[in-house]
């Protein structure tokens, strides 16, 4: 167990957040006083099964593929990792947390479960990887408007109404030790970007949550919104972006013209059919279809930020950057659905195209990620009943918009007047 963490449970006044990722880009949550929370590292703690078969108003998601996670609303329980632990302030720790039924069987449809899997697919071919996820975000007034006027990417000057929160939020993760790499301001109004360091890929993935809720609060406490939309704005992109390297057991890392390369050319092939796990929301297609930094156009290039996928590094220093999934996107998912497709490209011997090579788009509408999620590869490499998981949401999501009535549609209204 973590020293500090062990210490601090032995104090009555601590408490603990047990929190496990769900399928909407967040965590479900349960709060531990002391002496409980100690039990709970040990013993495991109750979380109802529906959290995986929820939208995101929580309500319950009535599909047959789910039915197990909706009969009776029972219990799962909620295994802490207790190496994820970090310290949010104000006496309150945090542990994230697999999912197993009361038999001991893993939640199947746990975005952390699925994950595992799909790293334990990858383990076979001798390979681990490293993980470093870029989440962008606009920070708005309480009047909703973005904190500077204009884009200010790389700026240190027009940064000043951000300042406040900045200093705080350093603090924030500090404390908790997430590893922050760098920070930017990014390149549309009151957007901002904080890269956290390369980690193993669970890791990786629940910090990158673990941050979102830290900026949300720090946000709040000024207030302030952090607004993780992919499409702020039509034309504005904030996006989730994986850099993934690979490396053996012994720690050589993989090039491009070795696994590496490979891996590459698995994921190309099938991002098409993947859509839907980078881009999950009616939101997501925004981005992905007016936003010049978020391209759909499947091709790679070195340095390239105008690719899909970008080679950073040289030498045995070589990564890739991908950057189809937005910043609504479930980080677990994004790179389950990476590892699925990379190592598919290693098992049958792919070898990537040429660089700057056309080779089709993503999905352009959640309608054809529907389509190509359900028809395509995407069962292959991630399983039946992940990919009908995956189709329920976005199917939710969809009747969820066409019951709607927007701004926008009013708006189409009173032109036609």
């Amino acid at each position: 167990m973590n020293p500090a963490l062990r210490q601090a449970l032995s104090e009555d006044a601590t408490r603990l957040l047990l929190l496990v990722p769900d399928p909407h880009a967040r965590f479900a949550a349960v709060e531990l006083a002391s002496p409980f929370a100690a039990e709970a590292l040990d013993d495991g703690y109750g979380v109802c099964s529906y959290v995986f078969a929820w939208n995101p108003a929580r309500e319950p998601l009535e599909a047959p593929e789910l039915a197990r996670y909706l009969g009776g609303y029972g219990d799962l329980r909620m295994c802490p990792d207790v190496g994820s632990a970090v310290f949010l302030g104000d006496r309150t720790w945090a542990v994230v947390c697999d999912a197993e039924w009361p038999s001991g069987e893993p939640a199947a449809l746990a975005p952390r479960q699925i994950l595992r899997e799909r790293l334990a697919a990858l383990g076979k071919h001798g390979l681990t990887p490293s993980i470093g996820i870029e989440h962008e975000v606009v920070f708005r007034d309480s009047g909703g408007e973005p904190m500077t006027a204009h884009g200010v990417d790389y700026a240190l000057g027009g940064t000043e109404p951000l300042a406040p929160l900045l200093r705080d939020l350093r603090g924030v993760l500090e404390n908790a030790g997430l590893g922050v790499e760098s920070a930017r301001a990014e390149c549309h109004p009151g957007q901002y970007e904080i890269v956290l360091r390369h980690r193993n890929a669970l890791s990786a993935c629940d910090d990158a949550l673990l941050q979102q809720v830290l900026v949300r609060r720090a946000a709040a406490a000024h207030g302030v919104s952090a607004d993780y939309l992919a499409a702020p704005e039509p034309g504005r992109g904030n996006s989730c972006h994986v850099h993934l390297s690979l490396s053996t057991s012994d720690g050589v890392q993989a090039g491009i013209d070795g696994a590496l390369g490979g891996f590459l050319a698995g994921v190309l092939r099938d991002a098409r059919a993947l859509t839907a796990f980078w881009a999950p929301t009616w939101n997501s297609y925004v981005r992905l279809r007016t936003a010049p930094f978020s391209p759909r156009v499947l091709r790679w290039g070195a340095d390239d930020r105008t690719a899909a996928v970008r080679l950073v590094g040289a030498g045995a220093a070589q990564r890739l950057e991908f950057r189809f999934a937005g910043a609504d996107a479930q980080p677990h998912l994004v790179v389950a659905a990476l590892l699925a497709a990379g190592t598919a490209g290693i098992a049958e011997g792919l070898k990537p195209p040429p660089a700057g090579a056309d080779l089709g788009e993503l999905a352009s509408s959640p309608w054809e990620a529907l389509a190509e999620l359900t028809g395509g590869r995407a069962a292959a490499l991630l399983g039946t009943d992940v990919v009908a998981h995956r189709a329920a949401l976005l199917r939710e999501e969809l009747d969820a918009g066409l019951n709607a009535v927007t701004d926008w549609q009013r708006a189409r209204g009173a032109l036609r007047s």
